[in-house]
This record gives structure tokens, C-alpha cells and sequence, in this order.
């Protein structure tokens, strides 16, 4: 995070300077720290050099080397600011050209030895360092980390009270809503056999305050899925919500992207270049993926037209999409057989692969499908790729989407850098898909959710062809991670009841799901749009990190469990008949 050195004093019963703040300019102060023992160094039989740390930093003090203080005791020190003698500065520390001398020493808490060093660079299994989180904590990455998710929400909270947004909270217990992910539960004690669910965004409620006039809303919003954990991904996760009145999807884009850039000049110093914009259609045709990584250049290639009258049946087929790999011509048959059978889990028929090598007439293609390519279509590929001697062509022949889709997580796989590494690469992907596949009746199923707005230019296709329908949606990307989503709602309940129809949602189901929403809108919705976007995500990459979890104080394992407190657990048979439920033996 971009901080001043001179950290700040901070006046307190206890002390009246923190650790790190010390310098020349405090040389014959007297002043009293307090903190934890880093590490203790002997000096002879009268002195020790103790390394005294808070969250500011580190100070040596030189005290009586009788007094007993060890690793993690906690400490109040009365001293004198002096030079290090010389030869003793330090570098590498902010305070390391002074020292506290003439020490007091009160110990305010003893310590056993820690289970595991507290130092950055000590590499500390996860598992051990989650089951102590409360000493993890401690650390120097975990204290910066946690910091730098407070200035951006602060510099977000400052980004949308600029904009004219009113922060507002909602409930925490809720009622279903229309995401689709998997949702907590939540059983009522006063009326058994009913449940309140955990909010996967507050997205009902807030329409309903679009409803109620209060036209710009926002929260840091505490939100929870039960889906599979992953690097990106908790149960529990927060996220910046906004909802605006009277606004358009250009409006809502130009809110987001500035309280984005806003955070991310307070946590770098640097203000990023305007955030692109790119259609879901471009995304996928060019990058294979709807939160492409930018900072990969290869892009996907058509050859189609190579092989539209080809005679090789391994690429008949409506596309034939190719990703160059420079430098990869030296993959092994194996990892080649690797990705082909990678290829197959992601729906491909199967994956051709083309060394590229120089040959005694120029550049030719090594390959088990070589020989059946024409003398015409190994030049055509040569020239549409600008393929060289040492690349690879990986292609797979099937449908557009799924074409795209297979050589994009191939791309993804092979190319990515860790989402952490080089400069940040923001994209707005815009114009989804209003349906993603089918339902079990084989109704168009909602690709965001059934409160979104079509295109207007696609408003005519809804009964007559669904799947070709736009929406106003739009997705926030940096670097290949999804950071939020948003749409456009739907305020009108002539387009809201087609839209029903398509998802095959009758007036009764439409009613006993969202009847309290639908109710209000009818006394006069104004025209509105919002949008959810993980802060967890977006600090995890400032932070230099690969995984949310260290951006958090208190997350779960991949198992979602937490080591710490050992939730989840059993709770008495006891409260569990309050609540109405009745309690299941155990699998064994």
C-alpha cells in the first residue's frame, strides 16, 4: 500500500509511539512502545538486543540482559531514542539507523513458543498456519494484506458517497433469490419447518429501494453461496453493490470503473488508463473465454475458410479454430496426448496439434495429420497463423462456441501467469447471451437471471428465437478473474412476463417466487441497473496474491471447513428440536 514512512504517533495510555514511526529526527526522545518480541539477541551477560513489532514495524531495543522476555511475550518499553552504533545500521529497516536504550521493561503478557516462526519468508504449511490464524495474523504480509483491503474500502465507500450513492443495509436473513447458486439455510425456532436463506447478493432488496426512491444505492455487502471452494472462491465473500435509478448500462460502467481505479491509485500510487470494453461475442471469437486475460497476447485464429472444402474429416466441421503457441514445438507426444485428452473432458471431439519446423523448402508442418493436408492448406495455415519455425497449432473442428471455449481454457492453462504477476489488465465484457442452454423441460434457462433487460435491438426474438436474444449485462474482468456482474433490470411487466414465458415460469410460479418484488413494481418502478463485484478478488491482486484467503482474515479451506474453530460442528440434539429439526446419526 502506498504509505508515507512516517507512520503516524498514536497517543494512548499505554504508549505514545508505535513501533515503526521511529527516526533520527526522534534521536534523544524518550518515548514507550509496546508490542510483541520478534527475536532476542545476547550481548554479553548485561545486555540483549530485542526486536520489539506491532503492525507499524519493527524497533530494536537494548535491554538489561537479566530481564527474561522471550518470543511473542508482549511488552511496555520506556527508552531513549539513539543512534545504532556504527556499523550496526540496518537497511532493511525503516527504523533500523536508531534504537531505544535505556530500557523499562514491563512484560504485559508471557507466551509459549509459537508453533511456527512468525517471519515472512519462512514458507509454513497452510493447514497449520490456518489452524492458528490468530498467530498468522501476525505476520508482516497478513498485517499489510488486511490493511490494504481497508483502504479500499474506504476508497470505494469515498468513490460511491462522491457519485451521490447512499449507503444502506439490508438483511442478512432473506428470502430465496434468483441467482441460482446453492444457498445457505437457515431454520426458524418461532415457526418450525420454515427457513430464512443467506443472501447470495442483495439483489431483491436492492430493486426494492430503487422502488422506494432512494435512486443510488451501494454497500460493502457480506454475501453467501454454497458452491465448491477455490482460489476465488468462499462461502462467505463481500462484495461492492451498488443499484442506481434512471441510469443507463454506460452509466453504471463509468460509476464502477472509476471507484475501481480510484482503489487501485490509493493501494499502487498509479491511476490505470480508462478500463476497454468488449463484447461477450468478441471475447469468446477472440480469447475463447468471457473473462479473458489480457495480458496473454495469443489470440484464437479461424481457419475455417482453410478447410471448408477440406477432404481431412477431422476438421469437417461449422469452424475450425486455431491458438498459436510460440516456442512450444518441443511439447512431448505425451503432454500433447495430455491436452487432447484435456481437450475431450471441456466436449471436443478431439485436438490436432502441428509442429512447426524448417524444412529444406521452407517452414513445414510435423504432425499425424500432416499428410493429409493439401500442399494449399498447409501454406494458407502457415500465412493466417504467422506461425515460425518452434511454434505449435493446437485446433479443434466443432461448433463456434465450443470450439472457442476448448482452445480458451487451453490458452488459460498453458499461457496465464499467476493472476497475481505483471500489470493489472481490466476489460468490461458487454452484450451476454440473455439464455445459456436448457432446462430440464426444455425451457431456455436465464444466463444471468430472469430479472435482466434484452437488448433492445432483440426485444422481436424472444418468442421466435431466445438463444439469438443480447441482454444488458456486463461483467467486470482483471486478469482472467471475473471481479462482478451486473445487468440492467427489467421495470417493465409487459417485457417481464415474455421473459417469464420464455424461462417457462408461469404467472402462478412467477408469483409465489417473486410476488413481493413483482407486487411492488406495479406502484411505479423507475428505470434502473446495478451491479456486485468481489472485493476479495480485486484486493487479492493488489496484494500480490493468488488466493482470496490471504486477503481474509478468518476464511475457510478448500474443504470448508475452518481449522481454527472446527466449524462446521455438531450442535445439541437439544437446540436442534427448538428449531424443529430432529436429529441424524452420523455417516459412519
Amino acid at each position: 500500500m502506498n504509505e508515507s514512512t512516517d507512520v503516524s504517533r498514536q497517543a494512548t495510555t499505554l504508549r505514545d509511539a508505535l513501533c515503526g514511526s521511529l527516526r533520527l529526527e526522534d534521536i534523544d526522545q524518550t518515548v514507550t512502545v509496546c508490542g510483541w518480541v520478534g527475536r532476542r539477541r545476547e550481548h554479553g551477560e548485561h545486555l540483549a538486543f530485542v526486536d520489539l513489532r506491532d503492525h507499524s514495524g519493527i524497533i530494536q531495543c537494548v535491554i538489561d540482559g537479566s530481564v527474561d522476555v522471550r518470543s511473542e511475550y508482549v511488552l511496555r518499553v520506556t527508552g531513549t531514542i539513539r543512534h545504532r552504533p556504527d556499523g550496526t545500521v540496518n537497511d532493511k529497516l525503516a527504523t533500523g539507523e536508531v534504537e531505544i536504550g535505556d530500557c523499562t521493561v514491563e512484560v504485559l503478557s508471557a507466551a509459549e513458543p509459537p508453533p511456527f516462526s512468525l517471519e515472512d519468508r519462512a514458507e509454513i504449511d497452510e493447514q497449520v498456519r490456518l489452524r492458528h490464524r490468530f498467530l498468522d495474523l501476525r505476520r508482516p504480509r497478513m498485517q499489510r494484506n488486511l490493511r490494504i483491503r481497508a483502504g479500499v474500502n474506504r476508497a470505494l465507500r469515498a468513490a460511491m458517497d462522491a457519485q451521490g450513492f447512499v449507503e444502506v443495509e439490508t438483511p442478512i436473513l432473506w428470502a430465496p433469490t434468483p441467482e441460482g447458486s446453492r444457498e445457505f439455510a437457515v431454520p426458524s425456532r418461532l415457526h418450525h419447518g420454515s427457513f430464512y436463506v443467506l443472501p447470495q447478493s442483495p439483489q431483491l432488496a436492492k430493486q426494492l429501494l430503487m422502488v422506494g426512491g432512494l435512486d443510488r444505492y451501494f454497500q460493502i455487502a457480506r454475501c453467501m453461496r454454497d458452491e465448491d471452494l477455490r482460489a476465488d472462491r468462499q462461502f462467505e465473500f463481500t462484495q461492492l453493490d451498488i443499484e442506481a435509478s434512471f441510469v443507463t448500462q454506460d452509466d453504471i460502467l463509468g460509476f464502477i470503473s472509476g471507484a475501481v481505479l480510484d482503489a487501485a491509485e490509493i493501494v499502487t500510487g498509479d491511476r490505470p488508463t480508462e478500463i476497454p470494453v468488449m463484447t461477450w461475442h468478441e471475447a469468446m471469437d477472440r480469447y475463447g473465454s468471457d473473462k479473458p486475460d489480457l495480458r496473454v497476447p495469443e489470440q484464437l485464429i479461424d481457419l475455417s475458410e482453410v478447410f471448408a472444402d477440406s477432404e481431412v474429416r477431422a476438421f469437417s466441421a461449422p469452424v475450425v479454430k486455431a491458438l498459436r503457441l510460440s516456442g512450444h514445438s518441443g511439447m512431448s507426444r505425451s503432454m500433447l496426448d495430455g491436452l487432447t485428452e484435456q481437450a475431450k473432458l471441456h466436449g471436443a471431439k478431439g485436438l490436432a496439434w502441428f509442429r512447426v519446423l524448417d524444412g529444406e523448402d521452407g517452414l513445414g508442418l510435423d504432425s499425424p495429420l500432416d499428410r493429409f493436408l493439401s500442399d494449399d492448406e498447409r501454406s494458407k495455415v502457415l500465412a493466417i497463423t504467422g506461425a515460425v519455425a518452434g511454434d505449435l497449432l493446437l485446433m479443434v473442428a466443432d461448433e463456434w462456441r465450443l470450439a472457442s471455449e476448448v482452445l480458451g481454457t487451453l490458452r488459460s492453462t498453458l499461457l496465464s501467469p499467476p493472476v497475481s504477476e505483471g500489470a493489472p489488465h481490466y476489460l468490461w465484457v458487454v452484450d451476454f447471451p440473455m439464455f445459456d442452454g436448457v432446462d430440464a423441460a426444455g425451457n431456455p434457462s436465464a444466463a444471468h437471471h430472469p430479472f435482466t433487460m434484452p437488448h433492445p435491438d432483440d426485444l422481436d426474438l424472444l418468442e421466435t428465437d431466445p438463444h439469438a436474444v443480447r441482454s444488458q449485462a456486463y461483467d467486470l474482468v482483471l486478469n482472467g478473474w471475473e471481479l462482478g456482474s451486473g445487468s440492467v433490470r427489467i421495470h417493465r411487466s409487459d417485457i417481464q412476463s415474455r421473459v417469464f414465458r420464455a424461462l417457462g415460469i408461469s404467472d402462478e410460479d412467477a408469483e409465489e417466487r417473486f410476488g413481493f418484488l413483482l407486487g411492488a413494481f406495479r406502484y411505479g418502478a423507475p428505470p434502473h441497473a446495478g451491479f456486485g463485484m468481489g472485493i476479495d478478488r480485486l484486493v487479492a491482486i493488489f496484494a500480490g496474491e493468488d488466493n482470496i484467503r490471504e486477503v481474509i482474515a478468518f476464511p475457510k479451506t478448500q474443504s470448508g471447513t475452518d481449522l481454527m474453530t472446527g466449524a462446521p460442528a455438531a450442535i445439541p440434539a437439544q437446540n436442534l428440536l427448538e428449531l424443529g429439526l430432529r436429529p441424524q446419526p452420523r455417516e459412519a
